[in-house]
C-alpha cells in the first residue's frame, strides 16, 4: 500500500498546541520502502530547534493529527 504523505521539503508549518515554537520549515523528508516502515519529516522551527514527526496520514500518530498545520 502506498503511503499518504502530508508534508514535503520546503513546506512552512506551525503547531496548534505550541505556538511559542514559531513557524517552521520542513528541512528533511525520509520514508522507508519496507512494508510497515515509518515516514518522517524534520522541521526547523523559529525557536532554533529541529523536531521530527511522523508524516504518514494513514498513521494515528501523523503530525497532522498532532497539530502541525501548513501555513501560507
Amino acid at each position: 500500500m502506498r503511503k499518504r504523505l502530508y508534508l514535503k521539503v520546503g513546506d512552512r508549518v506551525s503547531h496548534l498546541k505550541y505556538s511559542v515554537w514559531g513557524a517552521g520549515e520542513v528541512v528533511e523528508e525520509r520514508h522507508s520502502n519496507l512494508s510497515g516502515g515509518v515516514c518522517l519529516v524534520r522541521i526547523l522551527f523559529e525557536d532554533g530547534e529541529e523536531r521530527s514527526f511522523i508524516n504518514d496520514l494513514e498513521s494515528a500518530l501523523c503530525c497532522y493529527y498532532a497539530g502541525v498545520r501548513i501555513i501560507g
